[in-house]
């Protein structure tokens, strides 16, 4: 059901060369990149008549309009399931609980008497959030993209997923509830490529975003790579991914199911354990038959998940080893279970979101921990970090000097100016005081 890479022994590789070691979907962006091309050009030159034709070819539903009328929001959330309701509402109000902390406030540096540096922290003014509708439904990701952007003083906000044949292609309700409990009333029945397109380029009902956030499957990807530069992303994201580091004191029940809980996403979600016992690993082996029996999606995501290249169980010579492989891998989701699991987490340097103990599974982060389980996939997390209110936020620096503290000053950036050639940098500088401009 799955494999297994043993590292145990030799010594351990260094940068790529461990990282090529590791399991890791095939994910293919640059190749998806000439695909979405054609649909994101249509988009821009034919506006909305252009995604009411892809929702027909893709979704398999013609659309009389685009844009989700306000009644639709308000009978999904009459409608919504109260214990559903009651789930979204604590979500929602956990992470109102973590990302309003993570405000920045405008500071100020005085660098010599008369001379400052201001930061301040200015929001996106429009940004385009996209919640997935494919294999499954997610209004966690609505709140998971809304709640920092609303957290960080967004002003214009409006969410697209696919149009569902199943609701008469409106977004699935619950998607729509969670946007009614959120406060989003501009909703779109878009999805994949062209709603990124749309968000960028704007149609004839949808202005066009500074910024698109949300996870997606390749298409949404790479729209999002073809627009790099005329709009700023989160993150390319790809198939979602769980390691566990785990020793001899870990319950490979828990183990088993945590692994199958990430491998339900998607055939190409990536599962992987690393372990110094074979004990465990033959333990959480022998466990996941008839976890993944009992379970729903079983040929048509977790077998081929837990079966394929970026699934494996990963033996290594104790904790020490495992840490450097874990963060060479730079798991989306991170899962400790060891002896002393605080200490052993506080040595990972590369990890989306770090879960530590038994009582900590991803689970927890996908919906109720308060945390943002929009994170960087694919060992982008050596680089990158989840989605959060800073995602949302641009610095602007203030530079603000007297006459008396740019003088201080002058000579030196006279100096390097003439360093690199630049002598009008310079004479911008002697202008204002008592030097004379050399004439060309």
């Amino acid at each position: 059901m799955i494999s297994r890479i043993d590292l145990r022994g030799d010594a351990l590789p260094e940068g790529s060369a461990l990282r090529d070691l590791l399991p890791r979907a095939d994910f293919d962006v640059s190749a998806a990149l000439e695909k979405v091309r054609p649909i994101c050009e249509a988009v821009h030159h034919r506006g909305d008549a252009a995604l009411i034709d892809y929702a027909e070819k893709f979704d398999g539903v013609r659309l009389d309009q685009v844009r989700v009328p306000a009644a639709a929001l308000a009978r999904a959330l009459e409608e919504l399931d109260p214990a559903v309701r009651a789930a979204l509402e604590e979500s929602i109000r956990r992470a109102r609980i973590v990302h309003r902390e993570q405000r920045r406030a405008t500071h100020t540096t005085q660098v010599v008497p008369g001379g400052t540096v201001t930061e301040k922290w200015v929001p996106v003014e429009r940004v385009g959030l996209y919640a997935p509708g494919g294999l499954s439904v997610y209004p966690s990701s609505v709140i998971m993209n809304a709640v920092p952007a609303q957290e960080a003083g967004v002003g214009s906000m409006a969410l697209a997923s696919p149009p569902q044949k199943e609701f008469g292609g409106i977004p699935h309700p619950t998607i729509l509830a969670a946007c009614a409990l959120l406060g989003i009333d501009e909703v779109y029945a878009a999805g994949g490529a062209q709603a990124v397109a749309m968000f960028a380029h704007g149609t004839e009902t949808c202005a066009s975003a500074n910024m698109v956030t949300g996870p997606g499957n390749i298409w949404v990807a790479a729209a999002k790579r073809y627009f790099t530069g005329k709009i700023g992303i989160d993150a390319e994201a790809g198939p979602t991914e769980i390691a566990v580091l785990a020793d001899e004191t870990a319950d490979p029940v828990h183990v088993a199911a945590d692994l199958i809980s990430q491998a339900e996403h998607d055939p190409l979600a990536a599962a992987v354990l690393v372990t110094d016992s074979v004990a465990l690993a033959d333990a959480v082996e022998k466990e996941l038959a008839p976890q993944v029996a009992a379970t729903k999606h079983i040929e048509d995501r977790i077998a081929p998940a837990l079966a394929g290249r970026q699934s494996a169980i990963v033996l290594v010579d104790g904790v020490d080893a495992g840490l450097r492989v874990v963060n060479a891998y730079g798991a989306e989701h991170l899962e400790i279970q060891t002896a002393d699991a605080a200490a052993v987490a506080d040595r990972v340097t590369n990890a989306g979101a770090i879960f530590i103990g038994p009582w900590s599974p991803v689970s927890l982060g996908d919906y109720a921990a308060g945390s943002n389980h929009v994170l960087p996939t694919g060992g982008c997390a050596c680089h990158s970090s989840g989605l959060s209110v800073q995602s949302f936020l641009r610095g602007i620096h203030i530079v603000d000097y007297s006459r008396d503290a740019l003088a201080e000053v002058a000579h030196h950036v006279v100096t390097l100016a003439e360093a690199e050639d630049l002598p009008a940098h310079g004479a911008a500088i002697k202008a204002r005081f008592d030097w004379k401009v050399p004439s060309k």
